[in-house]
């Protein structure tokens, strides 16, 4: 059974998913975010994009844990679609830093915890760290720097803290709201739950010693982004 787990991006999609399939287990989620989580969950507020101040607020919640956590997943994440020469540097920049090292900083403050428990780390790609599209530079940059992080890590960390890179598919949830029209899913696009992504999350955080869910792939069955 899983316990204390550490998860960025809690306040919203993905991350809130997370949040309650953690609650339903009968764990202890912790969020990191610059938005309140559900009532009653405890949170560090902070903007990721601050790669140090990410590191902070990661050990800022292990404490909050009482200093052992059994898993950390890393699902906060942004984009501004649109063609490289019209997306302003700096927020290129900042898709590039919460997507991908924000991803780092938190998992590295986080090591000496895991190490002890010998918890795991589900980082949070996309299709898009496999597949490029157009428009997306920063984003695909940064999701399939998230792939080589997290194979890497695996390698780095074996017998000691179980890592798994999840790719997940299009889901329905806030992500795509503050988008221009053209970027947002047309009225037929299929996206997923992402209940059915934080289930398959929660698979590999309790996984037994010894095993690990090295990758997951998850998508609606007729998600065009992959393969």
């Amino acid at each position: 059974m899983t316990d204390a787990v550490i998860i960025t991006g809690g306040s919203s999609g993905l991350g809130a998913a997370v949040v309650d399939a953690v609650l339903k287990a009968g764990g202890r989620p912790f969020v990191i975010d610059r938005q309140p989580p559900a009532e009653g969950v405890p949170w560090v507020e902070c903007d990721l994009a601050d790669t140090r101040a990410a590191e902070a607020a990661t050990r800022q919640a292990i404490e909050q844990a009482g200093g052992s956590i059994d898993g950390v997943v890393t699902a906060a994440g942004m984009d501004v679609p649109g063609a490289l020469a019209d997306i302003p540097g700096e927020t290129w920049d900042r898709i590039v830093m919460i997507d991908l090292l924000a991803t780092a900083a938190v998992v590295r403050a986080a090591i000496p915890a895991l190490k002890q428990s010998h918890g795991t780390v589900v980082t949070v790609a996309s299709t898009l760290g496999i597949k490029a599209v157009g428009d997306a530079t920063a984003y695909c940059a940064a999701k399939f720097g998230v792939v080589g992080f997290t194979r890497s890590l695996a390698a780095e960390l074996a017998g000691q803290v179980g890592v798994t890179l999840l790719i997940p598919g299009g889901m329905r949830t806030k992500f795509f709201d503050d988008r221009d029209e053209q970027y947002k899913p047309g009225p037929d696009a299929i996206l997923n739950d992402p209940a059915n992504v934080a289930s398959a999350i929660m698979f590999a955080l309790t996984q037994p010693a010894g095993c690990a869910v090295r990758e997951l792939i998850v998508a609606a069955e007729q998600e065009t982004s992959y393969p």
